[in-house]
C-alpha cells in the first residue's frame, strides 16, 4: 500500500511523501525546501529514490540541489531551463513507474506554462497536482490564460470522484471565504466551512481533497452552473463558463 504524508515547508507550502508499505525507499513532490525532507529521511532510515516537481517556482524546486548532492535521486518534472538537477524531463502523456506505481502524467498549464500534475491510477486514485487546483480554489494565472487553466481544471474535473488530491499549499480557509462569496447557496459548501475550520484550529491539514468533494464546493469547477454565474456577474462578465472562470480568476486575486 502506497502511502503519503504531508510535510509542512515554509508558511504555506506541503511536501509531499510517498512510501510502498515498508519499504525503505521514499519519493518527494516538490521539496522546495530541503530541510524538512532531509530530517524526516534521517530520523525515519530512509532512501530517498524520486523526486516529483510539478513547476519550476522556487516554493516547489528550491530543495532539489541539496538533495540531489546528498541522496542523488531520480528527479523528473517537466523541461524548464529554471529547474536544475533534473534526470528525466516528461511531458503530457508519458508515465513514471515509482515505488511499484504507474503514474501518468499529464499537462496543467494555467498557474506556469510548463505546469504538470502526476496521477497514480488505483482506488482510489491519487493526484499530485501542485497549484493547479487546491481545496476549494486554483491557483493564479502567472504565466498562462484562462482558457487554459479552465481546460485543465476541467480535465482533472473529470476523473474519478474518489480521486484524492494532493495540493501544493494549505490555502482552504481563504478559499472557502471567496468560494462563499462566489456560490453563496451553495449549502455543501456551508456544511464543508464548519469542516475546514475545525481542522485547521487542530493544526490538521485539509489535504488530501477528493475530486468529488471539489466538484461540490470549489466555484473553479462549478463555472457552468448558473448561480455562480449570477453571483461572478456582479463582478464581470459571466456569461458562459470561461468568462466566469476569468471573472471569478480575477476577482479572487483581489478578494
Amino acid at each position: 500500500m502506497l502511502t503519503v504524508k504531508p510535510l509542512p515547508a515554509f508558511q504555506d507550502n506541503y511536501i509531499w511523501i510517498l512510501q510502498q508499505d515498508n519499504d525503505a525507499r521514499i519519493a518527494v513532490v516538490d521539496p522546495g525546501d530541503a530541510d524538512p525532507v532531509i530530517e524526516y529521511i534521517e530520523a525515519h532510515g530512509l532512501v530517498l529514490d524520486t523526486i516529483l516537481v510539478t513547476h519550476h517556482h522556487k516554493d516547489h524546486t528550491g530543495g532539489l540541489a541539496t538533495l540531489a548532492d546528498r541522496y542523488g535521486p531520480n528527479i523528473i518534472g517537466p523541461a524548464d531551463s529554471s529547474i536544475t538537477h533534473l534526470t528525466r524531463t516528461v511531458s503530457d502523456g508519458d508515465t513514471v513507474r515509482l515505488l511499484g506505481r504507474v503514474f501518468d502524467v499529464m499537462a496543467t498549464p494555467g498557474h506556469t506554462l510548463d505546469h504538470l500534475s502526476f496521477l497514480a491510477a488505483g482506488t482510489p486514485g491519487l493526484l499530485f497536482c501542485g497549484d493547479t487546483l487546491f481545496c476549494a480554489g486554483c491557483g493564479r494565472l502567472f504565466e498562462g490564460s484562462p482558457e487554459q487553466m479552465h481546460k485543465a481544471l476541467q480535465r482533472l474535473a473529470a476523473l474519478d470522484d474518489d480521486t484524492l488530491v494532493f495540493a501544493g499549499h494549505e490555502y482552504t480557509r481563504a478559499n472557502v471565504a471567496f468560494a462563499r462569496a462566489a456560490d453563496p447557496d451553495n449549502a455543501a459548501l456551508e456544511a464543508y466551512q464548519a469542516t475546514c475550520e475545525r481542522e485547521r484550529e487542530h493544526g490538521r491539514p485539509t489535504l488530501p481533497s477528493t475530486i468529488g468533494r471539489e466538484k461540490a464546493i470549489n466555484p473553479f469547477l462549478r463555472v457552468h452552473r448558473p448561480e455562480v454565474q449570477r453571483a461572478v456577474a456582479t463582478q464581470g462578465t459571466a456569461t458562459d463558463s470561461l468568462t466566469t472562470f476569468a471573472t471569478m480568476r480575477q476577482w479572487k486575486n483581489n478578494f
